[in-house]
């Protein structure tokens, strides 16, 4: 069964920097697209970046791009969201997600979410 647990939201200010964790358990990762979504109140979820856990590449949503950088760690399991120059724009819950990568594009696997809010 697959799990993924999500840490290191906060309050922050805005300028500031957070690191989000993604611990990922119940099979091997390898053929899969590690995905970050977001949330805000009153709006639809949207994708932030993904990474292939395969190779690496990587994809970035315009709003934050320069600005956020994922990455993941095989030794642990584990994808990181390294979040810079944080606007209160990106207040949001944040969650992980898993697709298989060769298979159409739709996340099955889904993360409890952690919250980022940022202060102005």
């Amino acid at each position: 069964q697959v799990q993924l647990v999500e840490s290191g939201g906060g309050l922050v200010q805005a300028g500031d920097s957070l690191r989000l964790s993604c611990a990922a358990s119940g099979r091997t990762f390898s053929g899969y697209t590690m995905g970050w979504f977001r949330q805000a109140p009153g709006k639809e979820r949207e994708i932030v970046a993904h990474i292939r856990w395969s190779d690496g590449s990587t994809y970035y949503a315009d709003f934050v791009k320069g600005r956020f950088t994922i990455s993941r760690d095989n030794a642990e399991n584990t994808v990181y969201l390294q979040m810079n120059s944080l606007k209160p724009e990106d207040t949001a819950v944040y969650y992980c997600a898993a697709r298989y990568t060769y298979a159409p594009p739709q996340y099955h696997f889904w993360g409890q979410g952690t919250q980022v809010t940022v202060s102005s």
